[in-house]
Formats: C-alpha cells, structure tokens, sequence
C-alpha cells in the first residue's frame, strides 16, 4: 500500500494552518544528500572570504568576548564530514552555526524551511517591572486582544485545549505572571533562545527578542510576537506554562499547542512533496549571480525570493546605493498593532517614518522602522522635522525599535539635518571604512582595472569610492593592489585602504542650522537596531551626545542599544555577479553555484570607530545610557512609552 505524500494538503493556500508535527513531516520528508551538503558548505566558506569579521569573531574583543567566539571555517569543515539523518537536520546545523558568530549581517537562510511557515503560540510575553521595580515576565496584556484579532479562526483550537476551568478562557491568561516554562524557570527559556537565535552581538538584546514589541513598516504598525511566541522552524508541538493569573493567587499549569500557518503564496505553494521541491527548495533564478556584461537585463530586475527586508530594489541600484541591511529569517505574516495602542494621527508620515507631537508641547517624535533610500524619504525625513519644530518641539524621540537598517546614505543624512553643520556631520555624518581584501577580491580589482566592468556595475568599481581624504579615485585604479596584512585572533588577514564617505553632496539641500538640540535628542529602541539603524545611532550618541534608551531590558544585564555595526553588508548572491563579470568563476577561490534556495549574507566593509578609530565600531561599546522598565501601561503602548521617556530622560 503507497504511504500518503506528506506534503499533500500543508501548502496549497497562503494562510493554511497545520500542525507542527505535519509540517515537520513534511519536511523531513526530503532525505539528507551529500552532494547538497557539500556544495553548500563549499559555497559558504568560499563566501565568507569576502567577509569582513570571520578572524574577528573567532573571539571577539570586549565587550562581546564572552558573547562572540566562533571559528566559523573550522565548524564548517566539521559540517562537510558530517551525515545526517534528514535534508532539515543538516539545515538547523548549518543556520545555528552560522548564526554563533551573532551577526545579522552574516546569516545563512535556506527558503525550504526558514519562515516559508510561521510558528504561533497564542500567549506572547513581556518583562514587565512593578512598582516596587521588581521584574517578572508576564503573559503580555495586550495577548488575547491582537492574537483575537490576528488568528481569529485559531482562537477554538487554543480555547478548547485548555484544561479544566481555564477551557474557554483563554483572554483571563492576559497579564498573567509566569512562574515556569516547559517546567523550568522562565529565563532558562529567554536564555536558551539567546544562545541559538544570533543577530545581534549584545546578551541583552538576545534575551529581548524573545518578548513582544511593536515596529512600523510600510506605514503599518505591527505587532512583533517575539522569538517565544512565533518561530521560524516548526520545531516545537506545544508549551507548557506554569502562570498565576491578574488578581490570582494559586498557580495554574496548562498546555497549549502551536500552529504554523504557510506564510507564502504564488509561486511558492505546493501541493506534494515534488511541487515542495521545486517550488522552495532549489536554486531560483536569482539565487546566483550573473555576468553583467552578458546579462544586463538582470540589473533591472527585482529579486522575487522571500527576504527581509523585502526587496525593493534592482541589482543596479543596489550597486549605486550604500546599503547596510540585516537578514532575518522571520516568518513575514503581519499582526497588526490593536487599535488603542496604535499611535494616532501623525502629523506627517512616509512609509517608513512617522512624526508626532507628544502632549506635553516640547516633544516630538520620529518613528523610523527603516532607513529607506529611493522616492522623496530623504525629503520626508527633513519636512516631518521641520513640522515638529513648527508645532513647537524642542526636544525629540527617535524611535528605531526593530530598525534593521537600510541606505547607509539616509542615516547620515538624518544625523546631519539633526545636527546641523559641523565637523561630525560635514563632509562625513557617518564613518570611513574599509573592505577585506583577499586573494579573490584583489583579483575582481585587478580585472576591473584592466576594464572588466565598462558598465560600471560592480561593487569593486572604484568608480564608486573615495580616499579617505574623501576625493574621488580614479577611474580603473587598482585600490586592492596595496593593502594592510594585519593579524587577528592568529591569523593572517588583509584590508584595504581607508575608503571615505559616498554619501556627500546630497540629493538635496541639508539645513544651514541644526533642527535639535542634540542633548535633548533620545535614541529608543528594545537593542534591535541594525546595521545602518545601528550607524545612525552610533554617531549620534557618541559624535552628538544624543541620549540612549532601552526599553524592557532585564536590569542586571548590559543593554546596547545597536549591534552589527557593519559598514555596508552583501550577500553571495551579489559577490558571484561580481566573480562573474570578471571572468573568474573558474577560479578555485570562487564559489561555486548554489544548487539550492539559499542566501548567504555578509558584512563587505567594516566602520571604524568614534572613539577608537583604529578598530572596527562592530567590537565597541555601545551601552545605553538608560534601561527603561516597561510597565503594563506602556508595554506595545508606544504614545504612552514615548511620554514616559520624556518626562523621565528628556525632562
């Protein structure tokens, strides 16, 4: 008799609920292959020779050694001899691997399994503080409200599989304080997750992900469930939490299930094991690179496979546009910030950003989710400003909760209209940088200083940099044929020169004042600002004295309000276009092909620091000035947040 195919009936429709267990089985349906392993092993070695940090994050300096320590290329060889019982147990090995070297920049992420499903747990949690400042994490408030609303269909399944007098009573859970996980103390939980989820070089940060917080995207404020309560593998059937409910006195020990929900339609629903397959789990089209001289078309393309941030831009303007952008692999359905909680009217708003005048009459804020580039955001960025300043805002709140970055170009130019013109901000408002220079890299050069790119389409260009002087290099000069052999962690590494900034002159005209005061000027965030998120806040709290402001943060661990500085981060896909337009994918040093749906990130120029411009801003301190304990009142409740930061950091 022909077993059932165990993909049939998980995938045919955006929004189709499983259970974990089936979608597992499906999963673990594609049998473990060494070929595959190989060739991605080899794919991300060879990738992580363009890498800016692999020597470094053997150990990292303190701050983060005890929190960064991994030989990634040893690890990686110890994968290539290793047999596994399935496709998906290789794929965890790997992404956990990777994920060690705690860099959001530097992330593995196959699009067979990650976030093609989201994971739900229908009780999301916080760290709240009461008033005697004890901290407890609790079952987050708002729980019963946005999960009714997000996953209304669920909600019988969640409330029938309580037992006893709790079933049917799912809502009573909101607010409840937890005593226990699966069993144990609730930050075995919240640090077992630290040590596996990566991102982000900060503990602290780490552990915050786990809890709910709230994000503006595209003009939407979401609801972020955090790492318990939505996951990207469909690894965990059930929870079990031990709780003691709002004006309860007695525990109460209870199981619930999680659910996964297909997260992606189109191209990519299947309907058995084969349309599984060949939908998400072989390479795409623009899984590899391209040789741009022969392949122009492809410059103009956007990339269609699931990513986050989501792709918005063609090859050609990635290549023309600093970028510093994290990889997530969480899952992309959205939950919606509830009404009540939602900010309302904004004075100003572009996707992106969004500008409010608090009441009490000297305090506006910026909301910025990310660091957009193209369109007028630039000019949004400075009108919203110059609209608080009109309303009468005298001190001001730029909220990059859950920022992981964007155009490098768009943090120096918010740095600059806040600051007004000075030394900091003109003509640099961001940092000099360099990129590794390997054998590979100084061979990309090389070709395209013998006229290899005569488009101009190659990140390598030199078209595109600047001495750090900041005047421009010349047109096919060889910037990789001298560089600076260094050792680091024992081993012998390579860097270019010092390249200045790109970002200078601006498409527009930056204000002949500063738009704030920069001392009366708070960075806030839950320590998940990235990238160029994390640039902007660099310069700001340590060029411009601007205050930082973690929020939700436990009180006995160090709080960085950015992690993965970078510089400007890529990706493998991008680094192949450059192999190929060269000439040298033949070469031993290149990788191969993927042959599977997969993107490998990476950190391709590293900043240098503020306060120590000799070593890389990545491995500095970043330590906010302020942990600010969340409160029932002010939990996901960004109004209420910002006017409690206000009152309490801003005066």
């Amino acid at each position: 008799m022909t077993s059932p195919d165990p993909c049939t009936g998980i995938g045919t429709k955006l929004g189709m609920w499983s259970s974990p267990s089936d979608v597992r089985t499906c999963f673990k349906s594609i049998p473990f292959n060494a070929t595959i392993r190989s060739n991605i092993v080899e794919v991300i070695t060879k990738t992580l020779a363009f890498h800016t940090s692999v020597n470094y994050q053997i150990l990292a300096p303190e701050p983060f050694t005890q929190d960064v320590h991994e030989d990634i290329l040893a690890d990686l060889a110890r994968i290539d001899k290793q047999e596994y019982p399935t496709d998906l147990d290789l794929h965890i090995d790997i992404s956990r691997t990777v994920k060690k070297l705690q860099d959001s920049h530097c992330r593995y992420i196959n699009f067979c399994y990650d976030s093609l499903f989201g994971t739900y747990f229908p009780l999301p949690l916080t760290l709240l503080t009461d008033s005697n400042g004890e901290q407890a994490i609790h079952i987050s408030p708002d729980a019963f409200l946005v999960i009714s609303n997000a996953f209304a269909d669920q909600i019988p399944i969640w409330q029938n599989a309580l037992p006893g007098d709790l079933k049917g009573k799912l809502a009573t859970l909101s607010g409840a304080k937890v005593l226990a996980i699966n069993g144990q103390d609730p930050w075995a939980a919240v640090n077992a997750n630290a040590e596996v989820t990566g991102g982000f070089q900060g503990f602290g940060t780490r552990q915050n992900v786990f809890f709910s917080s709230y994000s503006l995207s595209s003009g939407i404020w979401e609801y972020s469930l955090g790492d318990f309560a939505l996951q990207t593998l469909p690894i965990n059937d059930h929870a079990t939490l031990t709780v003691i409910r709002v004006n309860g006195t007695k525990p109460e020990t209870f199981s619930l299930p999680y659910r996964s929900r297909m997260e992606s339609g189109g191209e990519f629903l299947f309907t058995d094991t084969a349309s599984f397959i060949e939908n998400n789990c072989v390479a795409m089209i623009d899984t590899n690179g391209f040789d741009a001289n022969a392949d122009g078309d492809r410059l103009n393309s956007l990339p269609s496979r699931r990513i986050s941030p989501t792709p918005s831009m063609t090859p050609a303007q990635l290549k023309k546009v600093p970028m510093s952008v994290m990889l997530t692999d969480t899952p992309q359905g959205i939950v919606i910030l509830p009404p009540g909680l939602t900010p309302p009217n904004p004075i100003a708003s572009d996707g992106s950003a969004s500008f409010y005048m608090l009441s009490d009459g000297k305090t506006g804020v910026l909301a910025i989710g990310a660091f957009d580039q193209f369109g007028g955001f630039l000019g949004s960025l400075l009108n919203g400003l110059q609209s608080l300043n009109a309303k009468g805002a005298t001190q001001l709140i730029v909220d990059v909760t859950n920022n992981g970055g964007g155009g490098i170009c768009t943090a120096e130019w918010l740095h600059r209209i806040i600051a007004g013109p000075k030394q900091t901000t003109v003509p640099q408002a961001g940092f000099n940088t360099k990129t590794r220079a390997g054998p590979l890299a100084r061979m990309i050069v090389q070709k395209i200083s013998e006229g290899a790119d005569p488009g101009d389409n190659l990140m390598y260009n030199p078209l595109n940099y600047k001495f750090a002087n900041n005047t421009p290099f010349p047109a096919e000069f060889n910037w990789l044929e001298k560089v600076e052999n260094i050792t680091i962690n024992g081993r012998a590494d390579a860097f270019s020169q010092f390249l200045g900034q790109e970002c200078q002159p601006f498409d527009l005209p930056a204000p002949d004042t500063p738009l704030f005061d920069t001392s009366k000027v708070a960075i806030v965030t839950n320590g998940f600002c990235a990238s160029s998120c994390a640039l902007f806040a660099v310069t700001m709290a340590k060029e411009e004295g601007s205050k930082s402001v973690v929020f939700g943060g436990k009180k006995d661990v160090t709080q960085q309000y950015c992690g993965t500085v970078g510089g400007e981060s890529s990706d493998f896909g991008s680094m192949d276009t450059e192999v190929k337009t060269t000439g040298l994918k033949n070469s031993s040093l290149a990788p191969p092909d993927l042959l599977t749906n997969s993107v490998q990130g990476l950190t391709w120029r590293l900043a240098f620091g503020v306060q120590d411009p000799t070593q890389p801003e990545e491995w500095q301190n970043h330590q906010a000035d302020v942990n600010f304990p969340l409160k029932a009142e002010t939990v996901n409740n960004p109004i209420a947040l910002w006017s409690a930061i206000a009152a309490k950091v801003l005066g």
